[in-house]
């Protein structure tokens, strides 16, 4: 297992933002991986684990303590059923299950990060999340010191939500298994509006999945949404915020703020999300409070292709990007009635 001290964090994320770790640790073995956290543990020493790091915000102070990177690799088909080691890099496993002519998780294609931090975030994009797909979730459980193998039920999957993120500091996945589909090389039913619209078929059709995965990388592309060292507008997190989810009440005074900012015609997007709640866009509401694509004058700007993304542009610190994000969140605040949570999880740094 590599170790280094007084390691770089910020190469390890999307951001490229962060100070660095006393201590960076690489496990490539799930052995390794538990070892190291059992170290720690019993060392009583902060521990930080890092997969892809496209979720990460990492303080410019750093991190005081073991940051453990878990570079594990395994890649297991055995007809219909998936099994990913944690350290495998997402968006290659996606493309390798369309080539098998398998359906599921085709419309997750492009997203950056690792397969473990998947079930963590219920990762989800064009009307897909891997919640749906999902059958278990192999973790070691730092409460009782043993791996557990939790199914998708024990899991408590909710709009990029879990159990694994609701107990941050207990579970570290090692492996993640998937029941896909074999339409005969076609995609799982297309739910996302977009998406049908620029496949030219309606919602609920099938096509190729591997013709859905190209679509959507595409579509993803236009938005910066595609990792691309050269393209200053991928050095993100992807989506920055969550779509919030209000109560009937507070749906109806978000509408009533919305007609007195925007008119009485104005129409502000309206998702059902369950009995009694309603999803409305956080890009939209970004972009109607004023913080239009490009917004930003500093090193850590909106992205010029996606106002859900904060940026940063080569030279931003993790304050600078805080203070974008601070920003963006009073102003929707004030001018709709309506808070934003971040979507990525902060490490020594907080909104």
């Amino acid at each position: 297992m590599q170790e280094l001290h007084d390691a770089p964090l910020a190469p390890l994320t999307t951001f490229r933002l962060g100070g660095p770790a006393t201590r960076l640790l690489t496990a490539t073995t799930d052995a390794e991986v538990i070892d190291a956290v059992r170290e720690a543990d019993t060392a009583g020493t902060p521990l930080l684990i890092v997969g892809g790091g496209s979720n990460l915000v990492i303080g410019d102070k750093g991190f005081a303590g073991t940051a453990l990177r878990i570079a594990t690799k395994g890649f297991e088909l055995d007809g219909t059923k998936l099994e990913l080691a944690a350290g495998e890099v997402w968006t290659d496993a996606v493309e390798r299950t369309v080539e098998a002519g398998l359906a599921g998780i085709e419309c997750l294609a492009g997203i950056p990060g690792s397969a473990g931090a998947t079930p963590i975030q219920n990762v989800g994009a064009y009307g897909q999340e891997v919640s749906a797909t999902i059958t278990e979730v192999v973790a070691y459980d730092r409460t009782v010191g043993e791996t557990v193998t939790l199914a998708n039920a024990e899991c408590a999957f909710s709009y990029r939500h879990s159990r694994f993120k609701a107990e941050p500091d207990r579970y570290v996945v090692l492996r993640v298994r998937f029941e896909l589909e074999d339409a005969d090389g076609l995609s799982a039913p297309i739910k996302y509006p977009e998406t049908a619209r620029t496949l030219g078929v309606e919602a609920g059709d099938r096509v190729p999945a591997a013709t859905v995965r190209e679509t959507v990388l595409k579509l993803r592309a236009g938005k910066g949404m595609v990792l691309d060292p050269e393209d200053h507008d991928t050095w993100s997190a992807g989506s920055f915020f969550t779509n919030p989810i209000l109560t009937d009440a507070q749906f109806a005074a978000f509408r009533a703020r919305v007609a007195e900012r925007l008119g009485p015609d104005a129409q502000a997007p309206a998702f059902p999300a369950g009995e009694g709640l309603t999803k409305t866009s956080a890009a939209w509401l970004i972009d109607k409070a004023g913080f239009t694509k490009g917004y930003g004058s500093g090193p850590a700007r909106i992205s010029t292709k996606h106002t859900l993304a904060l940026t940063n542009r080569g030279e931003a610190t993790t304050e600078d990007l805080l203070a974008l994000a601070r920003e963006v969140v009073a102003g929707v605040r004030e001018a709709f009635g309506v808070t934003l949570v971040n979507e990525p999880v902060t490490v020594g740094a907080s909104l």
